[in-house]
């Protein structure tokens, strides 16, 4: 056996003519030794000296001798896959680019420990023979994986053993959970996931660990954005003990807090239109943006969002504590089994009513500091709950608590639903991707998010008004109860006055959205919590 390798004449820069060199595969070592690596700049040529990439890749393929021609086809047209630009070599422009659009299963943040994987370590790039060397070595540890996976040693990995694998790494799954990953793997529609589909499926993957593996299933295979609002993160034994589930809602509440304050103005106009807009005082976002900025001046839009911000921690806390009881109790009734999706919805809506119920006077409080106008907290927040008190009682703090408690169900409810249906369709109309990427996730998240609203609305507005109604001069003739309201509103304004205000509320959604998974992203990494 030979290989070919293209050598120009050494006559003068301006021969143009070559010639063959036929090279003994039997003395390829001694060859290869003489072949010069690729130059390390992008904008530079791909190749030094007399070989060119294509010789330079036959041979690299030449070194792995016991290479069927079939895995040798197949391993080029993966590597000219992840070589975007078509230069020779894979950076990490080039596979965050290929993870982003090829492997959405594979998280593009991932591409940095991919290609520490792949490359030498006095390279910062990857060339064919790197690749070969991790697609032969990566697929021999993947299949002992395999092999502890396949507990009956059929040469299948069904729906039983995948739960009965991770359940053995301190993670259990349902039957829905497990089938959704033996899903994404299965290639033939058998329901059954076998060698060649698991190692294609998790070739891309920088890791070999069980412990990470059952991790990035469970983590990015059943990944679930419509529920972060309403449904409190999983968090398993071990990551209780590590300290994980901390860092996790460290993260979410800076997030949360960055989102808010960002966001604030847009807020504080909706209250406003909410308590204050009517049919016979019709008022816009530009004629609330002058009112607001001639009596206040920049500041006072962000009125009320101190106390917004405050309500994060023990809310988040507590929702937290109360999911997780809640959780255990199901479990126990279900005889230790895992939660389907909707008992998770249930528990955490649970959840959320008993945190509203405890920090519901802060509720009031940003609202009715939202209205206040100037000079009315020269003597501090404390000094102001007390007025509320003397004047109206304790009572005055769970004002139009009812309508908010209401709110919640269908909220998450119709959130849920609508972001795994868009989901659905986004798969089903792009067939060539098995999950959707970041950004199309983010929109799924965000239309789910404002149809919850455009559900739950009304009962918001209803719960504003309640709790301004003290000190709202307009409001003050009106019923004091959520049925009364209701009727109030639709026989004075009619349908659309049950969304007064909703303008600013949709303008805040997307750069909510976006600051707050942005900031998360950034808080989680800095502390060092793992993706959850």
């Amino acid at each position: 056996m030979s290989v070919t390798v293209e050598t120009p004449l050494q006559a003068g820069p301006l021969l143009k003519e070559k010639k063959q060199e036929l090279i003994d595969i039997k003395n390829i070592q001694e060859h290869a030794r003489t072949v010069q690596p690729f130059k390390a700049s992008k904008h530079q040529p791909l190749i030094s000296g007399s070989v060119s990439k294509e010789a330079a890749i036959a041979t690299h393929a030449a070194l792995h001798i016991d290479l069927t021609p079939e895995k040798e086809k197949k391993i080029r047209e993966m590597y000219d896959r992840l070589d975007a630009d078509n230069d020779g070599s894979i950076d990490i422009r080039d596979l965050t680019q290929a993870l982003s659009s090829q492997t959405p299963h594979i998280p593009a943040t991932m591409a940095p420990k991919l290609l520490a994987k792949m490359k030498r370590e006095d390279s910062d790039r990857v060339t064919y023979a790197d690749f070969t060397n991790y697609v032969i070595a990566h697929e021999a540890r993947l299949a002992e994986v395999f092999d502890q996976i396949d507990s009956n040693r059929d040469g299948e990995v069904d729906v039983s053993e995948i739960k009965s694998y991770c359940k053995e790494m301190g993670v259990n799954l349902d039957d829905h959970k497990a089938l959704s990953i033996v899903k994404k793997m299965d290639q033939s529609g058998s329901s059954s996931v076998n060698l060649n589909e698991f190692q294609d499926f998790m070739l891309l993957y920088p890791s070999t660990d069980m412990r990470e593996m059952v991790d990035f299933w469970r983590h990015n295979l059943i990944i679930d954005i419509g529920e972060d609002g309403q449904v409190p993160e999983d968090f398993t034994p071990q990551e209780l003990q590590s300290g994980v589930w901390w860092r996790h809602l460290v993260a979410g509440g800076v997030a949360g807090a960055m989102s808010r304050t960002c966001t604030a103005p847009f807020d504080r106009i909706k209250v406003y239109l909410q308590v204050n807009s009517t049919k016979t005082n019709k008022l816009g976002v530009v004629s609330c943006v002058h009112l607001l900025h001639a009596e206040g001046g920049l500041k006072s839009f962000w009125r009320g969002n101190g106390i917004n911000v405050i309500k994060i921690a023990p809310e988040s806390a507590m929702k937290f504590m109360s999911y997780d009881q809640i959780k255990r109790w199901i479990q126990e009734y279900k005889g230790g089994a895992e939660l389907t999706t909707y008992e998770r919805l249930f528990a955490g809506s649970s959840a959320g009513a008993i945190s509203q119920t405890a920090i519901y006077p802060m509720e009031v409080m940003k609202t009715r500091l939202a209205l206040r106008r100037t000079g009315q907290l020269d003597r501090g927040m404390i000094h102001f709950a007390h007025k509320m008190y003397d004047k109206e009682g304790i009572r005055c703090f769970y004002k139009g608590y009812l309508p908010n408690l209401l709110g919640i169900i269908p909220y998450a409810g119709i959130d849920l639903t609508v972001y795994e249906t868009l989901k659905s369709c986004y798969t089903q109309y792009y067939t060539e991707h098995t999950e959707p990427g970041v950004l199309a996730l983010l929109a799924c998240g965000t239309c789910s998010s404002t149809c919850g609203q455009l559900a739950s609305y009304p009962l918001a507005l209803v719960r504003t008004r309640l709790q301004a109604r003290a000190i709202s001069p307009k409001n003050s003739s009106q019923p004091d109860t959520m049925i009364g309201q209701f009727k109030h509103i639709l026989q004075n304004e009619g349908f659309t006055g049950l969304y007064r205000g909703i303008t600013p509320n949709f303008m805040k959604v997307i750069p909510a959205v976006s600051i707050s998974y942005v900031v998360y992203e950034k808080v989680r990494k800095q502390l060092g919590a793992t993706m959850s």
